[in-house]
């Protein structure tokens, strides 16, 4: 039986398994090349789990701008919608792979809500 979300392992092994899934997007995974490189990748993992631990737990861990490196990969290479639904399905699929309760079901809904914010801001700076 699969357990919920409950501390910074999880989310690690959340974040690896759906960077695993977009590293291997024929769709997406150009966006994440330099994650090729270990270091760099185990580097940005724990970012991510700083960022979704703050979402998740409200932990203050992250304090970072999370939009604009974003925006700076879209200038580089645009970013559209249907990378940001492939983003969003990865990602889900990656929690219902691995987890089940409360907080799975709010790291998905919080997702979404990233995904729209970000959408707008890049739909903005497209305009």
């Amino acid at each position: 039986m699969k357990k919920d979300i409950e501390n910074r392992e999880d989310l690690y092994l959340l974040v690896k398994t759906f960077y695993v899934k977009l590293m291997n997007d024929a769709e997406i995974k150009h966006f994440f090349n330099e994650f090729n490189n270990p270091d760099l990748l185990e580097e940005h993992l724990q970012v991510l789990v700083n960022f979704w631990d703050n979402i998740l737990f409200y932990s203050g861990g992250y304090r970072k701008n999370a939009m604009q490196p974003h925006l700076e990969m879209n200038k580089k290479n645009p970013i559209t919608e249907n990378h940001f639904n492939i983003w969003l399905s990865r990602f889900k699929s990656s929690v219902d792979d691995l987890f089940f309760g409360e907080n799975a079901h709010a790291i998905k809904s919080r997702a979404e809500s990233v995904a729209i914010v970000m959408k707008i801001k890049i739909s903005e700076q497209n305009n």
